[in-house]
């Protein structure tokens, strides 16, 4: 018996050990921001992690609104503007972070308002056609949070109870 359960550990285990090495870009950390139900749009952020060659992401689709759409955040005459843009580069064996305060995904024309652990599913779609299945939670941005050091512009400000 004790053989048995050793053939499908190791089985297991070369699955997923094969998995780890197809899956070319990895997301590492990612979040979808939680807004109040008035607003009927968001933003995700994530971290990526390419392994293998460049890639360029350039779309996104989601089931929980109208449209995604990739957006910058850039200073124009000392005043933060967004804009979308038509994709961002994964350089190979590099690393893309979609940021408050800088590059992310905008969702547009939520179909609902979103609760706080909900779970996102997002298509990503690269330029070599390809897409990437994911599923982010939504969570509340903290007060002055930031995945890197940029602090600043937001795209809404809401004040919970905490």
């Amino acid at each position: 018996m004790k053989t048995i359960f050793k053939q499908v550990f190791n089985l297991l285990l070369l699955t997923t050990i094969s998995f780890a090495v197809n899956a070319k870009v990895e997301l590492i950390e990612g979040q979808v921001r939680a807004m109040p139900p008035s607003v009927p749009n968001t933003a995700a952020y994530l971290t990526l992690v390419n392994h293998g060659e460049h890639k360029r992401l350039v779309a996104v689709k989601t089931s929980v609104a109208k449209e995604a759409q990739l957006h910058t955040m850039s200073m124009d005459g000392g005043v933060m503007k967004m804009r979308e843009v038509e994709g961002f580069d994964l350089p190979m064996h590099g690393t893309l972070s979609l940021e408050p305060s800088g590059n992310h995904i905008m969702i547009l024309g939520l179909h609902k308002p979103l609760a706080i652990d909900q779970e996102i599913d997002l298509s990503l779609i690269f330029a070599d056609g390809e897409t990437m299945e994911i599923v982010l939670p939504v969570k509340k941005l903290k007060k002055g949070h930031s995945m890197s050091n940029h602090h600043g512009h937001e795209h809404h400000h809401h004040h919970g109870s905490h």
